[in-house]
């Protein structure tokens, strides 16, 4: 019988709270650990929050600083974090030009792509990740990663003072690799997919004693995810869009993003229907998508093919979860070819003045798919998630961009382009 854990362990090396865990499957619930699978049936596990804790109005969320912490009561920790105090609270912006070439209501353009410091979402759950290693007395963090997790890892390690080893897939784009490599951690290229390097992160978690944040710390790492969610309830003025869409790699944020969503409906802090669930991926690694399209219950997995590596992982973790929350929501999936990756690119930066990476790419090139097939429609409001930079994957444009012309210092040699411009 699971024994009942209602008050957070602190441990003796560190003052900060932490929660402890329950199964998602059985419900077993487990002592605060840095554990991330339930021991009774290999479930994964998440925080159990106190019933009886005291939430803040919006009021009181509004005169915080704008960073993640401003929902602290909603993460997995009692005290003041330690670390990565300075991020979340993103921009929202409002971007009409994309919503009429979708020809939709209202569009909004979450970006992440200006998150700090890493230029990406990954900066979020890394933040309540390295705070549970802390908490747990850990001294070395690390990670498996398709790039950004690498970057945000390598980054906050840095930060704190603490040791890191992040592995990838030797095949990542160069940019991502000195994205990471300046932070100097311990990085290592592993021959193989992401999947290849997920199952040896697992293994060296067990063997070292390491804070694998994606791993071990799992389920303390997720929740930093809702931060998102949040925000973009606050940012609407206290209210849900009637539509979200994000990109799908392990499958996490959707189920995050709906978890927040909801979390803030039970508070009372918004009010209305919760907006439908969009998840894109590029038809090279779509197995989310595909089990949506299906109806099945497990994930086939895949061998990634794409220009998308950020989300290029064939055997994602959360996957059911994330097409059982958009299938709830009244959702569906997209999955989209390289080619339409790169247009939507382009299509978001010529329209909202964003510039995103392959990720993004795919999540627009999605709203673009979802609205041409009369999913999305002229009534609805809708955020679209932009996870990462797109400076981070400059070579999947080169060589697609007019090319720029040479001139001389002459007046007249620029009235004769401009000519020819019309």
């Amino acid at each position: 019988m699971a024994t009942s854990l209602v008050e957070p362990v602190i441990t003796s090396r560190a003052p900060l709270g932490i929660l402890p865990q329950v199964c998602k499957l059985c419900g077993t619930e487990q002592e605060a650990a840095p554990i991330a699978i339930c021991d009774k049936c290999l479930g994964p596990l998440e925080p159990i929050y106190p019933k009886a804790r005291t939430l803040p109005g919006r009021e009181d969320i509004a005169r915080r600083a704008p960073n993640l912490w401003r929902y602290r009561e909603w993460l997995p920790f009692v005290g003041e974090p330690v670390y990565s105090r300075d991020t979340g609270f993103t921009p929202l912006i409002e971007a009409p030009r994309l919503a009429a070439h979708l020809g939709v209501g209202r569009v909004w353009i979450k970006n992440d792509a200006v998150s700090q410091p890493t230029l990406s979402f990954k900066d979020r759950v890394v933040t309540t990740a390295i705070n549970a290693a802390h908490a747990f007395g850990l001294d070395t963090i690390g990670c498996a990663s398709t790039g950004n997790l690498a970057n945000a890892v390598a980054a906050h390690a840095a930060r704190a003072g603490l040791k890191a080893w992040i592995f990838i897939p030797e095949n990542l784009e160069q940019a991502k690799i000195l994205g990471t490599a300046i932070y100097n951690p311990n990085l290592v290229r592993v021959k193989g997919h992401y999947d290849d390097v997920n199952r040896l992160c697992a293994q060296l978690a067990d063997r070292f004693g390491w804070g694998i944040v994606n791993v071990n710390l799992r389920g303390y790492y997720g929740e930093g995810s809702k931060t998102m969610g949040f925000e973009i309830a606050e940012q609407l003025g206290w209210r849900l869009p009637t539509a979200v869409i994000a990109p799908m790699a392990g499958g996490s944020l959707l189920t995050k993003l709906r978890k927040a969503f909801k979390e803030f409906q039970s508070a009372e802090l918004v009010s209305g229907p919760l907006p439908r669930l969009y998840g894109a991926q590029a038809s090279g690694c779509a197995p989310i998508v595909r089990l949506v399209e299906s109806g099945g219950a497990q994930i086939v997995p895949e061998i990634p093919n794409t220009i998308a590596k950020s989300i290029a992982i064939g055997n994602p973790a959360d996957g059911p979860y994330a097409a059982k929350a958009i299938v709830e929501s009244g959702g569906w999936g997209a999955k989209v070819s390289d080619e339409e990756i790169v247009a939507a690119i382009r299509l978001l930066a010529e329209t909202t003045g964003v510039f995103t990476e392959t990720a993004g790419g795919a999540t627009v090139a999605g709203a673009v798919q979802l609205a041409r097939e009369g999913k999305l429609t002229a009534d609805d409001e809708l955020v679209i998630c932009i996870t990462g930079n797109g400076l981070k994957t400059l070579d999947v444009v080169e060589g697609v961009l007019p090319e720029s012309p040479i001139v001389e210092a002459k007046v007249r040699q620029v009235a004769d382009l401009v000519k020819a411009r019309g």
